[in-house]
């Protein structure tokens, strides 16, 4: 007996996505497209109609917007939704939006040559949706803005310059990073050690998502430049389509990005920035590994436990995706296994008890 296919249901008001998208699901032989809808009032009723295991929505469309629907669609009836966005600084603030109010994930349409292109992500649009089918729907959590940060319970400045000068908070996330790297940051102090963030998110999104971040958070946020200082205070995100990477300078850590070949198929990948830190910052370093799929960043972060760093691990019940962090707990990496609204705690804990450990020596 065949396995039970993943039904799919694809809203967007242009007629040639629509019947690109069900020639690319349909050609899996895993799921298949049960219905379309050129606008979300229509999708509304398909969805009663048909139950769909995941839903593809456009951003801009008719009669409503897809992310007005979106956070209707998850206030009433919460299902995986994977977004198709255009790669344009609006497409990607949107898409930032979309995850924020509960989309899996998201997939840029092309620019040109839109029928080529889009038949040219088949496989990733199929793996988008494969993993939005398995996911794990999360509570709707509201989100800080900068005019309500009291949403958000502020971590105390930690006032030690053994904090801030030598210390390092190394990340990595893939689906369902986007919100869980927003709930590790937005508590930390102002005076945190330097962060360096390898999220998997095709270039020229990370810029709005590193502008996001900057406006909610009490640390600076941004996209990192090859050859610039890692300081306190600041998070440095790796740029779409790079590796990040941390390397010394005399007595400094400085950001290395470049276009190295893919590892384990991610530019920028986990793997990369872990094992740098393991190699240049070792016991200085506090290693982070959130929700995603595969095992990217898992042998990275033992390497970063067996150079002395402390690492931690998001758990299961908190990840959109418990692939990455699953793979490092099972490998040795992880010391410690937290939900994501414990992590900015576990750290700064860590690093109150290295101060404390300093001022009795």
């Amino acid at each position: 007996m065949s396995a039970k296919k993943i039904k799919v249901l694809c809203v967007d008001d242009s007629a040639l996505i629509r019947s690109l998208m069900t020639e690319i699901i349909n050609s899996q032989p895993d799921m298949i497209v049960v219905a379309t809808a050129s606008d979300p009032l229509i999708a509304r009723d398909l969805v009663k109609q048909h139950h769909p295991d995941v839903m593809t929505l456009d951003v801009e469309m008719p009669r409503m917007d897809g992310l007005e629907f979106l956070e209707k669609l998850m206030r009433l009836r919460p299902m995986p939704v994977v977004m198709v966005s255009s790669l344009t600084e609006r497409g990607s603030e949107a898409a930032l939006r979309a995850l924020e109010l509960g989309a899996i994930d998201f997939v840029t349409k092309p620019r040109l040559g839109i029928r080529d292109g889009l038949l040219a992500y088949t496989d990733l649009i199929a793996g988008k949706i494969r993993i939005a089918a398995a996911a794990r729907l999360l509570p709707a959590r509201r989100a800080a803005t900068p005019g309500n940060a009291s949403t958000v319970a502020e971590a105390p400045l930690l006032r030690s310059p053994l904090m801030s000068t030598e210390k390092l908070i190394i990340m990595g996330a893939s689906t369902g990073g986007t919100e869980a790297i927003r709930e590790v940051l937005q508590p930390l102090p102002p005076d945190s050690p330097g962060i360096m963030i390898a999220q998997h998110m095709p270039a020229g999104f990370t810029y709005s998502f590193a502008q996001r971040l900057n406006g909610l958070c009490r640390i600076a946020v941004t996209e990192a430049v090859h050859g610039e200082r890692i300081l306190p205070g600041h998070a440095y995100i790796a740029p779409g389509g790079f590796h990040l990477s941390l390397v010394r300078s005399g007595a400094n850590y400085v950001a290395h990005v470049d276009q190295a070949p893919p590892v384990n198929r991610h530019r920028p990948s986990i793997d990369v920035l872990f094992d740098s830190a393991a190699k240049h910052a070792g016991k200085n370093a506090i290693g982070m590994i959130l929700t995603g799929m595969g095992r990217d960043g898992a042998d990275g972060l033992l390497r970063m436990r067996q150079a002395g760093a402390h690492t931690l691990a998001q758990d299961e019940a908190s990840c959109v995706v418990f692939g990455m962090p699953r793979e490092a707990i099972e490998n040795g990496a992880a010391v410690e296994v937290a939900p994501i609204h414990e992590m900015s705690q576990r750290v700064i804990a860590h690093l109150r008890s290295l101060g404390e450990r300093s001022n009795r020596v």
